[in-house]
């Protein structure tokens, strides 16, 4: 047994010396050593020797199978390095030629625009507001003021879930949310998106997005709401930029009105993009209604505000001179990098 332990070793590191690849070293471990290994059915065999043959023998075994794997080690790190050194010959690469474009990501225009809007009126102390798309009647409706037979109630113009859960058709949800869960003074800003019973074309979608905004305080007039207007479009548009503020009507707002800015194309003097009137309707705007304050369990004897509201969508396309706001919800990356 011996002997044919010394015999399997030989023949063992002539197979290995001759390995030259991984594959073959396998298949040698796998004879020699493996369960149905040559040296196993040797080592089954010491069963039948004597007590005082057994300790030899198992020693001689012992030492035959760390030869092995010991030659078998030596192979293997032999063959990775050979391997390796081939690939690298086979894989060289010329450093002298140009590298491949990495495509970085890049913001939307609406992003872009909402982080300018967000910047100008952080910068002004303002706080932003954050609540649900879906919402109830009573926070997009009935707590700003909305009379019961307003055209905007109709499901001709908004997506009711329940005969009291809506989609919210404008971001003054949050107004009234917030409001109800702070005391005065306060001054904050909301957006987010909307939706509304709307036909799909160049100019409308039944989804698009809001920023509002609305400041509540003891002695606030309509003063103050000019100037923060007035500041904002500054920032936004250009220092040479100028407002104008037509009445309007909005049932959360009295007295209310719509804000028009000098077109950033011509300057006012009439382009393609103001249609030749010189000016840009870019939001609505008011004192905040009584009742909508009242609604809210804040004394409008004693406090008053203003609130402004625009389409993010509208002002990013003014400013980038988009001429179709499906451009801007179908993801069309060719589209987005060109800002």
């Amino acid at each position: 047994m011996q002997e044919k332990l010394k015999q399997m070793q030989g023949a063992a590191a002539e197979e290995i010396a001759l390995c030259a690849t991984l594959a073959d070293l396998e298949q040698i471990r796998v004879k020699y050593l493996g369960k149905k290994g040559e040296l196993t059915a040797i080592l089954k065999m010491m069963g039948g020797l004597s007590a005082e043959e057994r300790p030899v023998m198992g020693k001689v075994a012992n030492d035959v199978r760390e030869a092995i794997e010991s030659g078998l080690e030596g192979a293997s790190a032999r063959l990775k390095e050979q391997e390796q050194a081939a690939r690298l010959r086979t894989e060289q690469i010329d450093v002298t030629l140009p590298g491949q474009e990495v495509q970085l990501g890049h913001l939307h225009p609406l992003n872009l625009v909402l982080n300018e809007i967000k910047e100008i009126f952080l910068g002004m102390g303002y706080r932003i507001a954050e609540g649900p798309e879906v919402d109830t009647v009573f926070h997009n409706f009935d707590a700003l003021n909305s009379p019961k037979d307003h055209p905007s109630r109709s499901t001709s113009d908004t997506f009711y879930i329940t005969e009291d859960i809506l989609l919210r058709t404008h971001t003054s949800t949050m107004q009234i949310r917030t409001m109800k869960q702070n005391k005065p003074p306060m001054r904050y800003i909301s957006t987010g998106r909307c939706f509304r019973f709307d036909e799909v074309d160049a100019t409308h979608s039944p989804m698009f997005h809001q920023v509002e905004g609305f400041v509540v305080d003891k002695g606030i007039t309509m003063a103050d709401l000019k100037g923060t207007l007035n500041l904002f479009a500054q920032r936004l548009f250009g220092s040479a930029t100028q407002t104008k503020f037509r009445p309007h009507y909005f049932p959360f707002t009295e007295p209310s009105a719509e804000v028009d800015v000098t077109c950033f194309k011509c300057g006012g003097t009439g382009c393609r993009v103001c249609k030749g009137s010189g000016w840009i309707e870019i939001l609505g705007c008011g004192m905040i209604h009584p009742n909508v304050l009242e609604e809210c369990g804040i004394d409008p004897n004693e406090y008053s505000g203003f609130a402004f509201g625009m389409g993010l969508d509208r002002i990013t396309m003014l400013k980038y001179e988009i001429d179709d706001i499906r451009h801007l919800f179908e993801n069309d990356i060719r589209f987005i990098r060109q800002f």
